[in-house]
């Protein structure tokens, strides 16, 4: 009785003491909470107000209208296609290189890890302009590209192999800490049960981090409409033919065309606000799904 008296106590005594850890003067809370709301709304919720307030100020006519024009059209399509081929290719690279670093050994895997950190640590205007040396006219592949009619430096095939160097670690980033999480128990499993490689990638591996699949689609997605550094580099800024939204946003804005270049931008804006509310419920889901993979696991432990 005691002991039990005694180990009470200290439990009560270490709560106590966390309580006031964590307890700050009234003022203090409502300084950080004042500074914490002031910072959001400067650098968050004004851009967003100012964005669409300055592309509405002459009406919906005017609004609607930038979006009408045929330069206009041809970069949204543009970035539209871009795209559409980065982030299916990402997500193939993506789910191969985190099925393979999560749920195996295998020399040079920390060297895997760090490419595909790489472009986290190398500006976007740095990856364009390797393209560039690599693809231009007096680059490595230039004369040959150039002998045989092919080119990607100013052209569709270079806004697209930019897109996808600085978009590649989103998915692949997202689901290797996932699967690491996850262990190889179940895949371990199936395959005792007689299913092979495939059928235990399908069957096994991927439901189990699908909220996470959709989770880095819909940040690469986000960034690969909104890429401008890498673009600007290997596009050229040909008008109707390689510029990509947010270069013709820039173009707009250049040629004091606001009303136009705010009309466009606000549509990546809702972009942003789409990627956050979705990344948002998709993150939920993902924490929800952990949860119940490790109570599951606690379950069948004990």
């Amino acid at each position: 009785m005691t002991s039990q008296s005694s180990t009470i106590s200290i439990q009560m005594q270490s709560r106590s003491i966390s309580r006031r850890v964590r307890t700050e003067p009234f003022f203090v809370k409502m300084m950080l909470i004042i500074l914490a709301l002031g910072f959001l709304g400067l650098f968050i919720f004004l851009p967003v107000v100012v964005v669409f307030t300055s592309a509405l100020q002459k009406g919906w006519q005017f609004y609607i209208s930038a979006f009408r024009e045929p330069e206009a059209l041809a970069a949204i399509r543009l970035t539209l296609l871009a795209a559409g081929i980065a982030v299916p290719l990402n997500l193939i690279f993506g789910l191969a290189a985190s099925w393979a670093i999560a749920k195996f050994e295998f020399k040079g895997k920390n060297l895997l890890i760090t490419l595909i950190d790489l472009p986290f640590s190398v500006s976007p205007v740095v990856s364009g302009i390797i393209y560039v040396l690599i693809f231009g006219l007096h680059g490595w592949l230039g004369p040959w590209l150039y002998e045989h009619n092919i080119q990607i430096i100013f052209a569709v095939p270079g806004i697209v192999l930019a897109t996808i160097f600085v978009t590649f670690p989103f998915i692949a980033r997202e689901l290797i800490p996932l699967m690491q999480a996850q262990g190889t128990e179940e895949e371990e499993a199936a395959i005792s049960l007689g299913a092979n490689g495939w059928q235990t990638f399908w069957r096994v591996t991927l439901p189990n981090v699908k909220w996470g699949v959709i989770y880095g689609v819909i940040l690469c997605n986000a960034r690969a409409m909104g890429e401008f550094g890498a673009v600007s580099v290997v596009s050229g800024h040909i008008r109707g033919l390689t510029n990509t939204l947010t270069l013709h946003v820039e173009i707009l804005y250049n040629e004091y065309n606001t009303i136009a270049a705010f009309s466009l931008a606000s549509l990546l804006t809702l972009l942003a606000l789409v990627t956050l509310a979705a990344k948002s419920i998709v993150g939920w889901k993902t924490r929800q799904h952990i949860k119940n993979a490790e109570k599951i696991s606690e379950e069948k432990a004990s």
